[in-house]
């Protein structure tokens, strides 16, 4: 028996087929090959074709299919991750009215901002858990202002992972922890938020049937299923954004665990029991997988738009012909300061952690004389892992204070340079699991549909593959405060 995971992130779509039994991945795949492009009309928007992830979904999955390492036909069960925040808008005919307004995109910033002022900070961090930001309800009202005729003819409004769903099952659901991550839900009053629904005139039949996350979300078409070499009528028995998604696939799921990622962005994710809120709204609260009614557990997301994005940034101009497995050599060749180079990474958009500022990219102290590639990348690791700490403080302002950081082996996490940078600064254990967010999706479509009795059971043969201490904090500190100093400038 196996369970299909797919990964809508925003470079590309990653799935992947676990065996249910042994809990291991038997086969992987991603398209496309090179990163997906991020459409910007204008200087602080970003933009995605749902088409487009649709496609890329289904070329995956043929990929997958060809590895010849299971029989596509034993799979039970798919579960989705997506990239978070997205507005994908469709009309009667389930057709996109316009490309996915996506997670990095800042236009709706000064909707929301007003949003917060005209509800009232008390009332929307209180039920909200939120300020209603930049997320998706906010880039629905900017639809609204700004596209009336195409607004007038949406059918229904969703995340990213509910239009693969969708186009898999022709079914369109939504669920607690969906409707939180795009500030649509009252936390204190446990429905769709009466406040945001009136203050932006939204109708409330846009928003899609709510249903448990880990639940059938709809069953695969027979000519969908016929396409892609499965089964017809399997379920769709779970969708997550793609940091609760993480979190899962590292098996944080109670209060005061904490996950970590430094993909396309760089978060912090930790679990509480609490219905907390940060008073400037940096960090963000969301209702994790796992929350029910009665068992209120929250995920409380620290985000830094740019770091995979100012990794990619960085090998494009200074070392195109350079993989990054060389690259991360190349760090290393640098000492623990980068020669004296300062990295400020916010260079994909308005940041929440910096009160929604956007700072551009800013490299300091560059001597033409002295420094070469190693210091240049080594730099952009140890600003990257320096904005992680700045972050993290944040979060131990609000109460969470982890021993120990789980992340996947993945992405800036394999390079050593940034791992003990990330460990040094944070002074936090960091254990590394051989994970991915598609295999994270494809174990909790095993919770889904009943195949496992729970997480727990899920998770039974889950063991880390390496542990980072902290090695030198106090270099690293005095790294962190000249740093630190450049950035207080920078957004004052």
């Amino acid at each position: 028996m196996y369970l299909l995971g797919i990964d809508l992130g925003t470079s590309s779509i990653k799935v992947s087929v676990i065996d249910a039994h042994t809990q291991q991945c038997v086969a992987s795949a991603h398209h496309p090959e090179k990163e997906a492009e991020i459409k910007s009309l204008q200087s602080g928007w970003a933009e995605q074709s749902p088409k487009d992830w649709w496609e890329n979904t289904q070329i995956a999955l043929l990929k997958l299919n060809k590895t010849g390492k299971y029989q596509s036909q034993d799979i039970k069960a798919i579960g989705i991750a997506y990239q978070m925040h997205g507005l994908v808008a469709v009309d009667k005919h389930l057709n996109p009215l316009r490309d996915s307004i996506i997670w990095c995109d800042s236009r709706a910033v000064e909707i929301g901002e007003k949003a917060f002022d005209d509800i009232g900070h008390e009332q929307c961090l209180s039920h909200l858990l939120n300020s209603p930001g930049n997320f998706t309800a906010a880039k629905l009202a900017w639809v609204k202002q700004n596209e009336p005729e195409l607004y007038s003819r949406i059918h229904k409004v969703m995340l990213p992972g509910d239009y693969i769903a969708m186009m898999l099952t022709g079914s369109i659901t939504t669920s607690i922890p969906a409707l939180s991550e795009g500030i649509f839900w009252d936390f204190k009053n446990d429905e769709l938020s009466k406040d945001v629904i009136q203050y932006f005139g939204i109708e409330k039949d846009l928003i899609p049937e709510i249903r448990p996350l880990f639940s059938n979300h709809g069953e695969v078409k027979p000519d969908i299923a016929a396409a892609l070499g499965l089964s017809a009528g399997i379920p769709v028995a779970y969708k997550a954004g793609d940091q609760p998604n993480n979190a899962l696939s590292l098996n944080v799921l109670k209060p005061g665990e904490v996950a970590a990622t430094a993909g396309t962005s760089g978060v912090i994710y930790g679990v509480s029991d609490r219905l907390d809120y940060d008073l400037q709204s940096r960090i963000n609260t969301f209702a994790h997988v796992n929350y029910t009614p009665s068992q209120k557990y929250t995920g409380i997301l620290l985000c830094i738009n740019g770091v995979g994005s100012m990794y990619r940034w960085a090998k494009h101009n200074f070392a195109p012909n350079i993989d990054y497995k060389d690259l991360n050599t190349l760090a290393a060749e640098s000492p623990i300061g980068s020669n004296g180079i300062k990295v400020l990474p916010f260079g994909n958009g308005a940041e929440r952690m910096l009160g929604n500022k956007y700072t551009s990219v800013q490299f300091h102290g560059i001597d033409l004389n002295r420094h070469n590639q190693s210091d240049i990348f080594r730099s952009v690791q140890e600003g990257i892992a320096c904005a992680f700490r700045y972050g993290l403080d944040i979060m131990k302002e609000n109460g969470m204070t982890p021993n120990v950081i789980r992340a996947g082996h993945a992405n800036l996490f394999l390079s050593p340079v940034f791992a003990q940078a990330f460990v040094d600064l944070s002074g936090v254990t960091l254990e590394l699991y051989d994970n991915n967010g598609s295999v994270g999706a494809a174990l909790g479509a095993g919770i889904g549909a009943n195949i496992y009795a729970d997480a727990t059971e899920a998770f039974n043969k889950f063991g880390y593959i390496k542990k980072i201490e902290p090695l030198q904090q106090q270099a690293n500190e005095e790294i962190y405060l000249a740093w630190k100093e450049i950035l207080i400038k920078a957004i004052n």
